[in-house]
């Protein structure tokens, strides 16, 4: 196996940056070669194929992911657990604003086409959700916790896709108050309600 090298990591890291920006099916290998500043012919000693760079961006993304996950696991309360991650998501809008949810529009892309890409790319969104589905364990949800997680998450991407087909920060960004209080309302009644009935309530 070719080494880690100083080219490997700068091809890895214009790739992650291209897939996001232009997506997997128009990034080409020559266009991350030109990114990464690495001469076309160099990238085939790491890399026999788009595919195989593509799986290495996800492997990237899913140690970034893990990482950011015990970041947001220190919060001494599930709110804050939960809040932190949306902020992750609030600090990054202006890459959602250009190009989407990383994750997000990575899913969405490669689950058309299927194959192990494919397969990586929802490991990464269902990692995310049996971490938001622990934080609701903790706030002893029970059954349905997996209901309020996807809930969740899909409330945090459906804002995402907004905010970029309008090109709007706002979108996102006004969520913080509106989940922050949806969390706040399942703590003191401990009942689940309809993500979109509730979610008027708090907007």
């Amino acid at each position: 196996m070719p080494r880690t090298t100083d080219k490997r990591v700068r091809l890895v890291d214009a790739a992650k940056k291209l897939i996001h920006e232009q997506g997997f099916n128009l990034t080409t290998l020559a266009d991350i070669a030109q990114e990464a500043h690495v001469p076309l012919g160099n990238v085939y000693y790491y890399f026999k194929t788009k595919e195989a760079i593509a799986e290495a961006v996800l492997a990237n993304r899913a140690r970034e992911l893990h990482e950011a996950l015990q970041v947001f696991s220190s919060a001494a309360s599930v709110k804050e657990r939960l809040l932190a991650y949306l902020q992750s998501e609030i600090d990054n809008v202006e890459q959602t604003v250009k190009s989407g949810c990383p994750i997000g529009s990575l899913c969405q892309e490669l689950a058309k086409q299927g194959g192990p890409l494919a397969t990586g790319a929802t490991q990464l969104l269902n990692d995310t959700l049996l971490w938001i589905e622990k934080q609701f364990q903790a706030m002893d949800m029970g059954d349905h916790s997996r209901t309020l997680a996807r809930q969740f998450i899909a409330t945090i991407q459906g804002h995402a896709l907004l905010t970029n087909t309008f090109k709007d920060p706002k979108i996102l960004e006004q969520l913080k108050p509106a989940l922050s209080a949806w969390i706040d309302s399942l703590a003191h009644t401990k009942k689940v309600t309809p993500s979109v009935e509730k979610m008027e309530e708090y907007a």
